[in-house]
C-alpha cells in the first residue's frame, strides 16, 4: 500500500521548475563593461541552483561588485579568459574581505 506517498510513479520524473530567467547578452555585456571600467577585477563563479542560473560575481580591487548570470561555467571561463581575469569558485574560496567592507560602506546597495 502507498499510504504516505500520494504521487504516482510517473510524477517521480518531474523536472524542478526554474524560477528565474536564463542568462542573456546584456548580462555578459555588463560583466565585460565592469571589467573594462575597473581595476583588479576577479570573477567568483556561483553554481546554478533551482532558482537561479549560473552566476558570476565580479569584484573590483576596492570591493565594488556586481552579480550577473552567465548561463554556464564554460561561458564564465571564456569571459574570464577573454578579459584576462582570474576565475575562482565561490563555494571553495569564499568572497574576499574587501567585498564585505565595501558592502558595509555602501548600505544603500542592500535595498535592491
Amino acid at each position: 500500500m502507498r499510504w504516505f506517498n500520494r504521487r504516482s510513479r510517473a510524477d517521480d520524473s518531474t523536472i524542478p521548475t526554474k524560477l528565474d530567467r536564463e542568462a542573456n547578452r546584456d548580462d555578459l555585456a555588463a560583466l565585460a563593461d565592469f571589467v573594462s571600467s575597473r581595476q583588479g577585477v576577479e570573477f567568483y563563479l556561483e553554481p546554478e541552483t533551482t532558482a537561479t542560473d549560473t552566476t558570476v560575481v565580479a569584484i573590483a580591487h576596492d570591493g565594488e561588485w556586481i552579480r550577473r548570470r552567465t548561463g554556464s561555467p564554460r561561458t564564465a571561463a571564456k569571459l574570464a579568459h577573454r578579459h584576462a581575469v582570474p576565475l575562482y569558485e565561490a563555494a571553495r574560496t569564499g568572497y574576499p574581505e574587501r567585498m564585505r567592507a565595501w558592502n558595509r560602506a555602501h548600505p544603500e546597495r542592500r535595498a535592491r
